[in-house]
This record gives C-alpha cells, sequence and structure tokens, in this order.
C-alpha cells in the first residue's frame, strides 16, 4: 500500500504555482485532507496483522470453528479502489494542450506581424526630421489631402460637413 502512495504523491509546490490566487485556500483544505488521510494510511501496516491460528485450534473446543474463520480471513481481499479519473484527466488534459498549442501558435503569428510593424516604424524617418511630404508617403490614410479630400479648418473629423458621430448615430437616424 505505502509503495503506491509513494509513486502517486503529488508535487504540491509546483501545483500550488499554477493554482490562481482566490483558488489558494481551497488548495491549502485539499492538501490538508490528503496529508490526513496519508497519515491515517501509513499509520496502519501495508499487510493484516499474522494469526496464530494454532493456539486458537487449541484454545476454542467447537470443531471446525477456526478453520472456517482461517478460510474466511485468507480468502478476504480488501480491493484496492479502481483509477477511474485519469482517463478523462488525460482526455481534458489533451483538449487543453490542443488550446494551447494553437494560442501559442496565433501568438507566434501575433509576434511575427507585430515585429513587423516594429521594423516598419523603426525604418521611418524621425518625427522631426519628416517633412509634410515624408509624412503624407508614411500615413497616407491621416495626412492633409486637400485635392482628393478637401477638409475645413481645423481639419478634425468632427468639423467636417458630413461627420457623423458615432455615438449619437441612432438618435440621429430617428429625425
Amino acid at each position: 500500500m505505502a509503495k503506491r502512495i509513494a509513486q502517486s504523491s503529488v508535487n504540491w509546490a509546483a501545483l500550488a504555482e499554477r493554482v490562481p490566487a482566490e483558488q489558494k485556500a481551497h488548495l491549502a483544505a485539499f492538501k490538508i485532507k490528503s496529508d490526513g488521510y496519508l497519515r491515517r494510511v501509513l499509520a496502519n501496516p501495508p499487510e493484516p496483522p499474522a494469526i496464530n491460528w494454532s493456539v486458537y485450534k487449541q484454545s476454542v473446543p467447537i470443531p471446525g470453528m477456526v478453520d472456517n474463520f482461517q478460510k474466511q480471513y485468507e480468502a478476504l481481499k480488501i480491493p484496492y479502489p479502481t483509477d477511474t479519473m485519469s482517463a478523462q484527466v488525460d482526455a481534458q488534459w489533451s483538449e487543453v494542450k490542443k488550446a494551447i498549442d494553437q494560442f501559442v501558435q496565433q501568438s507566434n503569428a501575433n509576434i511575427v506581424n507585430f515585429e513587423k510593424q516594429v521594423a516598419e516604424i523603426k525604418a521611418l524617418l524621425p518625427y522631426d526630421q519628416m517633412t509634410m511630404e515624408d509624412f503624407r508617403d508614411a500615413y497616407p490614410e491621416q495626412a492633409l489631402d486637400p485635392i482628393n479630400r478637401p477638409t475645413y479648418w481645423p481639419h478634425n473629423p468632427e468639423d467636417q460637413v458630413d461627420y457623423v458621430d458615432p455615438e449619437n448615430k441612432a438618435v440621429e437616424s430617428h429625425h
């Protein structure tokens, strides 16, 4: 019995690192229960105590009674509980692992895109050295374009003739 418990011992420190802060109290309570169970199991010997049947055969006057008890005692096998949850836990872990791998792939793709954007920004001229034409070439959607997209001063979106406030869009459509 002690061998089986030693084989399935839990690395509590590694487990505690992965538990979210709001679950720490539950983990501590679970560890206390587990340690109490382990102490109770280890307090008992791994095998049932041996019985000296010959002493009982001499002192019990009823014939066959001790032999009957001996057969029953030796036939008694207390089953160790079968592990029914490991398969479910492994299946859950494989699902979680797929999600983790997918997240890592997506994150790596995002990293590549962001590094590309950083490289593009680093390749630009510093703003204090840019002319208006350089700014227009770098950011065509933000630069002023008086020929193709004329605007009124102060050239803010809300100061233009065809401006629609996105927050009050539904209110204005009722008029």
